[in-house]
């Protein structure tokens, strides 16, 4: 009886601190917030908001910044990316953000964060294909050739690799 008694309080509180968590999520407001203010204002103010339920994800900060950068606020973008890259950067993270300079034209600030990338994970082959073909677009088709075939030679089976390769010998830019 003193068991049974043990484990329905035990749920009681597990049930409470539940409701209690869940009750004290501030929930975001809405429409509310971009409702009759000028595209930019409206755009700012929804990316604050995002900053705030982002919670400092990489994922979430990075696209927060990408809106940012390509839009022409360069430096809040760039503090964005800063934030990530001094928190525990990983090579997914570097890759993110190349692939923002490399949608600003910005090829040059791309290059060392794919190079750092691909140096923190020496068997990527997808990373491997990704910066080759990259390197392809870019018109040094000897350095893309040179990681197309690590890539090629770590898996020759990998459809992505060719449709990379493909792109990048055509001129298109990846989706």
């Amino acid at each position: 009886m003193k068991k049974v008694a043990v484990v329905v309080m035990a749920a009681a509180c597990l049930t409470a601190g539940v409701g209690i968590g869940y009750a004290a999520k501030t929930k975001g407001p809405g429409m509310t917030l971009l409702s009759g203010k000028a595209a930019k204002e409206a755009g700012v103010a929804a990316l604050k908001e995002a900053e705030r339920l982002a919670e400092g994800g990489s994922w979430e900060l990075i696209q927060i910044g990408r809106a940012y950068y390509l839009s022409g606020d360069k430096a809040t973008g760039q503090a964005l990316f800063d934030k990530v890259m001094n928190n525990g950067a990983e090579s997914g993270d570097w890759f993110r953000i190349a692939r923002v300079y490399v949608e600003a034209g910005e090829n040059a600030k791309a290059e060392p964060l794919f190079l750092k990338a691909l140096a923190a994970e020496p068997k990527d082959d997808s990373g491997q294909a990704e910066v080759g073909a990259w390197y392809i677009r870019i018109g040094q088709r000897e350095k893309g050739e040179e990681l197309l075939a690590k890539a090629f030679t770590r898996n020759s089976e990998d459809i992505w690799h060719y449709v990379r390769a493909g792109e990048a010998y055509m001129g298109v830019s990846p989706k």
